[in-house]
């Protein structure tokens, strides 16, 4: 039986529950388009039970099966901009925050 890697077990709730979402909405897209689980996993070039898995939001299931699937619904782009650094407000705001800091009486401003 594979070993199932720490980060599995320690999956935060929210990305298990968009990882479901996304598996179910996978699903949908499958059976909107009239194609059986055999038909997918043969075009993914996985067995049925994996195809399965993938359609729960199986956290175990490759990243290139998931995003094998997205490009199978026209949606690989998508996954391309996940992480897009422009949208990552948190750093966008460490990085405001250490501005200001450092052009602050306070923060020792050189210049």
């Amino acid at each position: 039986m594979p070993q199932v890697a720490t980060a599995v077990h320690a999956l935060p709730p929210v990305a298990a529950a968009a990882l479901r979402k996304l598996g179910g909405d996978l699903a949908t897209a499958r059976k909107r388009r009239r194609q059986s689980l055999r038909d997918w996993a043969l075009r993914l070039q996985v067995s049925v039970p994996t195809l399965i898995r993938l359609e729960k939001g199986d956290p175990t299931v490759s990243m290139g099966v998931y995003a094998t699937a997205l490009w199978l619904v026209g949606r690989h782009e998508a996954l391309g901009s996940a992480a897009d650094p422009k949208e990552d407000a948190a750093a966008l705001e460490a990085e405001i925050r250490a501005a200001a800091e450092r052009h602050s009486p306070r923060g020792g401003r050189r210049g």
